[in-house]
């Protein structure tokens, strides 16, 4: 068909319509696509969020207990004094006589009562001899000829409190008669146990303990 106006016929293209709705498809599948990414992206950090958010501290209160021990008497130990055995006196096999060397008078005599009293057998009381003349210290001599002297003669050292001069006697004996009669032990009785008895001698000590302990006695 000719334009009637003379000009070049203008061509309606067809697919007009087709194409705007393409470009609308397009349009729409990039707007998708953008929200599901901004969408996606959301979630991805809220999640980063979740993971990533600080861990809430819990206080843990530490109740430490002091467990006091209980507050009682003292408790005081007292140590036991140590046993000894004394050896046993030996008051048999040997007489024994006590001579004066103090000048104390009646001091031989009381002696000898003494040792009788303590189990001895005892000769009658005598004088040293006059060259001995007064002693400061006891001696007591043994017969060595007789076999139980020694052990009497150390027994009555002890029966004494102690005579540290023990020796076999020299003949003469050291008495005024220069014999012992037949004693297989002569005590030389110094002043220093002239007219003492054989408790003052050999004194019992009472040892010293706390209230409550018992007290333990101690020959000395």
């Amino acid at each position: 068909m000719s334009d009637p106006s003379g000009g070049v016929p203008r061509r309606v293209p067809r697919n007009e319509p087709g194409q705007i709705a393409g470009g609308l498809a397009i349009v729409l599948s990039v707007a998708a696509v953008i929200i599901g990414f901004v969408v996606l992206r959301s979630i991805s950090g809220s999640g980063d969020d979740v993971v990533g958010s600080p861990t809430e501290s819990v206080d843990v209160a530490v109740t430490t207990t002091v467990v006091e021990e209980p507050v009682g008497e003292a408790t005081t130990t007292v140590a036991a004094a140590p046993t000894t055995t004394e050896p046993a006196l030996v008051t048999e096999g040997a007489s024994v006589i006590v001579a004066n060397a103090n000048s104390v008078n009646g001091s031989a005599g009381s002696m000898t009562d003494q040792l009788a009293s303590a189990g001895y057998n005892m000769g009658a009381a005598t004088n040293a001899s006059a060259s001995i003349g007064r002693l400061d210290e006891t001696v007591v001599y043994y017969d060595p000829g007789i076999p139980s002297a020694q052990a009497v003669a150390e027994s009555v050292a002890a029966s004494l409190g102690g005579v540290t001069s023990i020796a076999p006697v020299a003949t003469p004996a050291p008495t005024q008669t220069g014999s012992m009669d037949g004693a297989g032990v002569l005590v030389l009785l110094g002043l220093d146990k002239a007219g003492r008895s054989l408790a003052e001698l050999v004194p019992t000590t009472v040892a010293t303990v706390p209230a409550g302990a018992t007290a333990t006695t101690v020959a000395g």
